[in-house]
């Protein structure tokens, strides 16, 4: 997905003629902390929730006043990771997006961008998660795939976080099973290092059940 295709048309771009009061009621509505500042289809920067307090008269307009403008921007045809990085980098609550022109076209929300990746990391799909704690050079996502498959279930999402200072990889695992107990099983016989897991609580609870019951009968033979 590229950002063109999250552009939102409910956010309006302010002009230099605008008041910092009329910025702030805009951001209020819309629940975001910035919000673009456009000329003729020019980007000229964003102003924040944060400038408009520092103003000595927000009823001015807005073009009368020195702000601190940040100009940070991503080409329409960029991939939404990218737009996600901006976003994080600087902790904005909107996104401008630009063509190769530098005509403002408008503005990906934050709370899009999470929509789209709850979806693309599968969140709302039921499933299990697995915590995987390994060097970098035994790291291999064909061999971990493998393992999962094994135990008849896929992968829906994985995420591997490098550790500062650190040859250590942590890769989570969201598969499409609630029951990760033949899955741990064999990624202990391969002897990888599992962080944590978290099953579906009635998954663990029918685990632990059955665990007391084959005990129980154990101490009555």
């Amino acid at each position: 997905m590229l950002a063109k295709d999250l552009i939102s048309d409910e956010i309006p771009s302010l002009r230099t003629s605008d008041t910092a009061v009329e910025a702030l009621n805009w951001m209020e509505v819309f629940r975001i902390s910035h919000l673009p500042i456009v000329n003729n289809e020019e980007f000229l920067g964003m102003i924040s929730d944060t400038d408009i307090f520092d103003l000595n008269n927000p009823n001015e307009a807005i073009g009368n006043h020195k702000l601190s403008l940040i100009r940070p921007s991503v080409r329409y045809n960029q991939h939404i990771y990218e737009v996600m990085e901006v976003a994080a980098l600087l902790k904005l609550s909107i996104i401008p997006i630009l063509d190769e022109q530098n005509k403002f076209l408008g503005v990906v929300q934050m709370r899009d961008l999470l929509h789209f990746f709850s979806k693309l990391s599968a969140i709302e799909k039921p499933g299990g998660i697995i915590v995987l704690d390994i060097t970098e050079s035994d790291y291999s996502m064909t061999e971990i795939s493998q393992i999962v498959e094994s135990n008849d279930a896929k992968i829906l999402s994985m995420y591997v976080n490098t550790q500062p200072d650190s040859t250590k990889l942590e890769v989570t695992l969201k598969v499409n099973i609630t029951d990760l107990t033949s899955i741990i099983q064999t990624f202990n016989r391969y002897e990888y290092n599992i962080k944590a897991s978290f099953m579906e609580f009635d998954e663990q609870d029918d685990l632990y059940n059955e665990r007391y019951d084959l005990f129980m009968r154990f101490l009555n033979t």
